[in-house]
């Protein structure tokens, strides 16, 4: 049996350096790999489950009152003349919506008017009647800082000059498409995007779609079936769990960036086949993503790429997140862990993110793309993505590569490092407890009690900013967070202002609940003293 030596430092962080198939330390690994993972006192799980229970008593309580006519019921409901059919809305299951989201309903779906930018404006609503309804008072709250938008490289901009190829080409196509990519859908935009993805990701060809959200879900049932095995990281995004299960192919889960738990769902398909019939699994594949947007994690690559190889397995990467934000010019985690692109099989990602557009792209071998160019349902059947929205991409991939003829693009993942850290650090001094690697812009800061979601919601955009909070069912029960994106567009001042403001509220919600702090002594934790030993 296998024993991995780990250090973990004062802060509960650790770095791997992991040995496989005989390969000496710090082989797979070339660079520090840190990722912070801290379990709150055990007070702070026992009041947080005492929360929830709290709310739960008091939803049964006002369902009995709605039922009984003592309080107004604004839910949808079934009609009196439909009352034996089979339940059109699920009463019970909308419990937990109609009890204890609605609380908090108003931190959620705020209208915003302006570009989602480092600072955005927005529009202020109130509700009459605790967050079942919404107005708006016609006043505009300005220039708060934005805290949640993806736009990790600041091309989210309205800068005209910035913009002037895309409103070129927005005057010559106009706004839409109005077909498919097999019918009259495929312009020479997509055909000059498709040949720059290709070329940024250093492979043989790429496919561009019009939505990310269904880059995944429409085109992993393409490629796998029945008779085929996916082992998917368990916490891995909607879109790719969708795809999993319209694939019709059998679903595995493995726990999360766990080596060990995704080598034994391998090595047992390898062994044991698929079930009843015993038979050799016609293909596995692996479905990873690059950053996890909740976690704030990078996968594990290398090691992924090791046990697929030794296993003859598929790998199936998601880098809607880390596409533009990792790496040494913005290539992602292939290039963040010095690989190659043809250690992936299947490269997806998203423009959604850090190139400030939509849609997204699946890219690797020509093979596989000109399969996927003929038997993809959104190739088929999804219109094309809009000229100007490709322009934007190209704008943006362009300024990345230097093709532009300016170093700007580099600066910016330059830039958007330099915030990365400098605003992971300071959490960690300040005393709170946050999630994932230290390169990755997703910063998860655990709240963990339901009633301070909205507290601190609500008290920051007082401040002027803007931020995203999550809980249950989106997060486990007892991990409710909210999540920063931290962007190259922000500013050092911008980032102080948020700083003061969270040590500020940290300080009033009772929120630092880390018992350890960063080591003044990084030397310490050096590759060679980390080992794995048989």
């Amino acid at each position: 049996q296998c024993r991995l030596n780990v250090l973990i430092t004062n802060f509960c962080s650790v770095s791997f350096f992991p040995q496989k198939n005989g390969i000496s330390n710090g082989t797979l690994y070339k660079k520090t790999f840190i990722e912070h993972f801290e379990q709150a006192p055990m007070y702070v799980a026992v009041f947080t489950f005492v929360g929830f229970a709290v709310g739960t008593i008091f939803g049964y309580l006002r369902d009995f009152m709605r039922a009984w006519g003592l309080e107004k019921r604004n839910i949808a409901a079934e009609r009196e003349q439909q009352k034996d059919f089979v339940p059109l809305y699920q009463d019970f299951e909308n419990f937990y919506t109609r009890n204890l989201y609605l609380r908090i309903r108003d931190n959620w779906n705020r209208p915003i008017c302006s570009v989602p930018g480092p600072q955005f404006d927005l529009m202020e609503r109130v509700t009459d009647d605790y967050n079942w309804t919404f107005r708006f008072t016609g006043r505009t709250i300005r220039n708060v800082i934005n805290m949640g938008s993806y736009n990790y490289l600041g091309f989210a901009e309205t800068d005209v000059n910035a913009l002037k190829t895309v409103t070129i080409e927005l005057k010559k196509y106009g706004t839409g498409v109005c077909s498919t990519r097999q019918e009259m859908g495929t312009l020479d935009k997509h055909v000059e995007l498709e040949k720059l993805v290709a070329k940024f990701l250093g492979v043989e060809d790429a496919m561009v779609f019009g939505m990310g959200f269904a880059t995944n879900s429409m085109n992993i049932p393409a490629l796998v079936g029945k008779g085929c095995l996916i082992l998917s990281d368990e916490l891995n995004h909607t879109s790719l769990v969708l795809g999993a299960r319209l694939s019709g192919a059998t679903i595995r889960i493995f726990k999360h960036n766990n080596m060990q738990s995704l080598e034994k769902l391998l090595r047992d398909a390898i062994i044991h086949g698929q079930p009843r019939t015993h038979r050799a699994w016609r293909k596995i594949i692996i479905l990873v993503e690059g950053i996890y947007s909740m976690e704030g994690s990078i996968v594990r690559l290398p090691e992924i790429v090791s046990l697929k190889n030794k296993y003859k397995a598929y790998l199936y990467l998601d880098e809607a997140h880390s596409i533009g934000a990792v790496g040494a010019t913005g290539r992602g985690v292939v290039e963040y862990f010095g690989m190659s692109p043809d250690d992936v099989d299947v490269l997806m990602g998203t423009f959604t993110k850090s190139f400030g557009a939509a849609g997204g792209y699946i890219a690797g071998k020509k093979g596989l793309v000109d399969f996927l160019r003929t038997h993809s349902h959104s190739a088929v059947y999804a219109t094309s993505m809009c000229p100007a929205v490709a322009e934007q991409i190209i704008r943006a991939m362009k300024c990345l590569m230097g093709l532009d003829g300016t170093t700007q693009g580099l600066q910016r993942v330059r830039q958007l490092e330099k915030n990365t850290r400098y605003f992971r650090r300071k959490l960690h001094e300040m005393g709170f407890i946050i999630y994932g690697n230290d390169d990755s812009p997703v910063v998860p800061l655990l709240l963990y009690m339901p009633g301070k979601i909205g507290a601190f919601a609500r008290r920051m955009l007082e401040k002027n900013i803007g931020v995203v909070v999550v809980g249950f069912p989106a997060t486990p029960i007892t991990e409710s967070r909210a999540r920063f994106c931290v962007s190259a567009a922000h500013t050092r001042e911008m980032l102080d202002t948020v700083l003061n403001a969270l040590d500020e509220l940290g300080d009033f919600l009772h929120l630092k609940y880390s018992r350890y702090s960063k080591s003044s002594h990084p030397e310490l934790y050096e590759e060679s003293r980390l080992e794995l030993e048989d």
